[in-house]
């Protein structure tokens, strides 16, 4: 994100929200000398919004982005586990946290009340005279409305996730007059917004400011990672798709749907009215086995598919921390991010079926004939890894008798076989690349074909849902599902198979497994034992590769050590951290209380 950083007069006034667990309940600070100096100056104030950037949308993917090495929210779900057996990862699969040591509740709800506050001193603060409102050519046009816009959607973009992780949140939002809550020790404590309230609430957020953005910027590599119109139209057509999923609509209220259906279509329609439309990435040859691996790699800023999404980050962290183990050199692999086999039997054949439906699938061949997104997403066994004289096949036998180079080793390894390919750059490993670009993305075009299917399935209105789910598949070159004449419950399930695929490792499968109650449905790992792996939630597999002789292998399966624990409500949500419970009465989540 190339904004002009003020770095010592932003960490002044942003201090102010950075103390403790309950900062959005803290006295207010008096900012008088800090706003005077930081909000009096065009450039200072633009750093100010530009070190909000950095509060919310790192924090927003969740991904590969501090010190402790957080992987993804799908190393809390069913499809993939981490190598190392992270200890907070762990602890949420087996509900071994408390509300008093629950390791994400405590930083998110504080780092995401602390953006907030921000977004709000932010609202309150800043000055059309100083930042000017002109109208004039380009992307500043009335550059205080926008900026004013760009802090509502952060402040949004940061209550959506609050929801996602706690459910029915406090929201610190505005009074009737405008101006920003700043809480005191004694004011009256907000009560939890219901979620599906809140999400509404969202959704008109976005109608409210969304054209006050460019709806996408003229000077994107100069606005990378800046918040535009089309992200306000993607938020709200999540959100309000949230708000009609079952978690949120017990009643299946099918106005739900169809608002949330129309919201995905606002955006749809919208963008085919822009000169330069977000459209889904394909090669310049349109080649269907690299368009989807290609959209994760290429360079962020010259992506048309991505609408919103973290800075760009220029780092071989990703490389070594997802490639096989056995790739050493200058630097060392070490496979932390362990695809599970439940996730590969995903993939559809490439005839467009289950596997499980289709004939001519061979588990002894297994990656063969397979939608084409797996071998673009996933590292497997016998798969050719490396560049120049470095490729080879990757190798996961673990034979007792002789351990595969890409199995394990003290640097790292796979738990399930498997290694994630997305966002995996391949390259030497002799020093000579010393960066790549990558971008994870917030919100991309897929989602939004995506989230449109879903929501018109939904709401009955099946024969259109086909349009966008089948645009999706179709860069790949995967079968339309609408030849199959599905009826409405058969293509939810493909819809909803779709989604896990295409969007694994977004940070999309944590939330959707809940937003659809799919522990309600299997209930327990015996209940689900006669199920395909694929649609099994509680018990976990890998990939057993054993070797024949020198050519051939056996390929089975093997349960990934524990299985998940699933208490329901309770594990619907995280806990609120037990020192905000304790100190300002909030209602804890059912469940975790103590």
């Amino acid at each position: 994100m190339k904004f002009n950083k003020i770095a010592l007069y932003v960490a002044a006034v942003l201090s102010f929200g950075g103390a403790s667990c309950s900062d959005y309940l803290d006295k207010e600070v008096d900012l008088t000398l800090q706003a005077d100096n930081v909000f009096s100056d065009f450039d200072r104030t633009r750093g100010f919004l530009a070190k909000m950037y950095d509060n919310c949308l790192p924090d927003a993917f969740r991904g590969y982005s501090d010190t402790q090495f957080r992987l993804s929210g799908d190393c809390m779900t069913d499809n993939a586990v981490d190598y190392w057996g992270v200890a907070r990862y762990h602890s949420v699969m087996a509900d071994a946290y408390d509300a008093t040591n629950h390791w994400f509740a405590n930083d998110y709800w504080t780092s995401r009340y602390a953006a907030i506050r921000s977004c709000n001193q932010f609202l309150t603060n800043a000055r059309p005279d100083v930042i000017g409102n002109a109208e004039k050519p380009g992307d500043d046009n009335r550059l205080y409305d926008r900026m004013i816009a760009e802090a509502h959607m952060l402040r949004a973009i940061m209550h959506f996730d609050l929801i996602c992780w706690f459910g029915d949140t406090p929201m610190v939002t505005d009074d009737e007059n405008g101006a920003p809550i700043i809480l005191t020790p004694s004011s009256v404590i907000p009560e939890r917004m219901p979620a599906a309230d809140a999400l509404k609430w969202i959704a008109d957020e976005c109608d409210k400011y969304k054209d006050a953005l460019p709806f996408r910027y003229a000077s994107e590599n100069e606005n990378w990672g800046r918040v535009n119109g089309a992200a306000a139209y993607a938020l709200k057509a999540r959100a309000l798709l949230y708000r009609a999923s079952p978690l949120h609509n017990p009643g299946n209220d099918q106005a739900r749907w169809t608002e949330a259906a129309n919201a995905a279509l606002d955006f749809i329609n919208a963008n085919n009215r822009q000169s330069n439309p977000y459209r889904l990435y394909t090669t310049p040859d349109n080649d269907p086995s690299k368009n989807y691996y290609q959209c994760f790699t290429t360079n962020p800023s010259h992506n048309n598919e991505y609408i919103l999404s973290r800075s760009t980050w220029n780092t071989l962290n990703l490389v070594f921390f997802n490639a096989p183990c056995g790739f050493t050199g200058a630097i060392s692999a070490t496979g932390y991010l362990n695809p599970t086999q439940n996730l590969v039997d995903a993939y559809e054949t490439a005839n467009g079926l289950p596997i499980d439906q289709d004939p001519s699938y061979d588990e002894q061949n297994p990656y063969v004939n397979r939608d084409p997104r797996l071998t673009q997403t996933i590292i497997h066994h016998g798969m050719t890894w490396g560049v120049g004289s470095e490729a080879r096949p990757v190798d996961v036998n673990n034979d007792d008798g002789r351990v595969g180079a890409d199995y394990a080793r003290g640097n790292g390894g796979t738990a399930t076989g498997y290694y994630s390919m997305k966002y995996t750059h391949n390259i030497p490993w002799d020093g000579t690349v010393n960066s790549v670009q990558v971008a994870c993305p917030i919100f991309r075009y897929a989602e939004i074909l995506l989230n449109a299917a879903e929501a018109l399935n939904e709401a009955g209105r099946t024969s259109e849902a086909y349009d966008y789910v089948d645009q999706v598949r179709a860069r790949v070159n995967m079968p339309s599902l609408r030849s199959r004449g599905l009826d409405q419950s058969a293509l939810r399930e493909r819809i909803r198979n779709e989604r896990r695929i295409e969007l694994c490792f977004e940070d999309h499968r944590f939330f959707d497994e809940r937003r659809w109650k799919l522990f309600d449905e299997n209930r327990n790992a015996a209940a689900e034992a006669s199920l395909p792996r694929y649609r099994q939630v509680f018990t976990l597999y890998g990939v057993e590769v054993r070797e024949n002789t020198n050519t051939t292998f056996n390929y089975g399966t093997s349960r990934v050590d524990g299985r998940r624990t699933f208490n329901s409500p309770k594990n619907y949500f995280f806990p609120i951290p037990y020192d905000e419970v304790r100190k300002a009465g909030i209602v804890q989540n059912p469940g975790w209380e103590l």
